[in-house]
């Protein structure tokens, strides 16, 4: 009698590259298909900016976290290119992949990567509405920071940021 071998299924954090290009588009069409969209859109979610932020060369950050053969993550840290020295951070998670803990660990990878960069904070910006999302940011030691703040804004978004080497739940410097 035989054993079948296990199936190695790697997860991989790694820098957007060309060969990733068709993952990703796929990956954006799922987000838009699922609703995701309506809270992530830091840039829009086509095929054809797929393909360009996987052949991006500027200073700013995009990770994907692979599974198998597909994309089941998307982080970015930008604002270099702008000159701004605390990046913004945004992320999406694949349906079929939340409540795992992906969120999490792709948000320490992202946070390293910030980190290797000599970044003391990194910012972002959440619907009130995607609660998950704030219970995560908010366990990983977030805390509610200054932003723009309009009509919309007041209603709709909170504006957090995190400083490295800060204790989840002590108050913000």
């Amino acid at each position: 009698m035989t054993s079948a071998k296990p199936s190695i299924l790697a997860l991989e954090f790694r820098s957007l590259v060309p060969e990733l290009s068709a993952a990703l588009g796929d990956f954006f069409e799922c987000l838009g298909t699922t609703g995701t969209a309506a809270f992530f859109h830091p840039h829009p979610l086509t095929r054809e900016l797929a393909k360009d932020l996987c052949h991006y060369t500027g200073r700013d950050l995009y990770f994907a976290g692979t599974y198998e053969s597909r994309i089941v993550a998307y982080g970015l840290l930008r604002g270099w290119d702008e000159n701004y020295v605390v990046p913004s951070l945004g992320i999406a998670i694949a349906p079929e992949a939340r409540g795992t803990g992906l969120a999490r660990s792709f948000m320490l990878f992202l946070h390293s990567a910030a980190r290797l960069r000599g970044c003391k904070q990194v910012r972002l910006t959440v619907f009130r509405k995607n609660v998950n999302a704030v219970a995560l940011y908010q366990s990983l030691g977030y805390f509610l920071g200054v932003g723009p703040r309009n009509a919309r804004d007041a209603v709709l978004v909170e504006h957090f940021a995190f400083t490295f080497g800060q204790k989840a739940g002590a108050a913000p410097p």
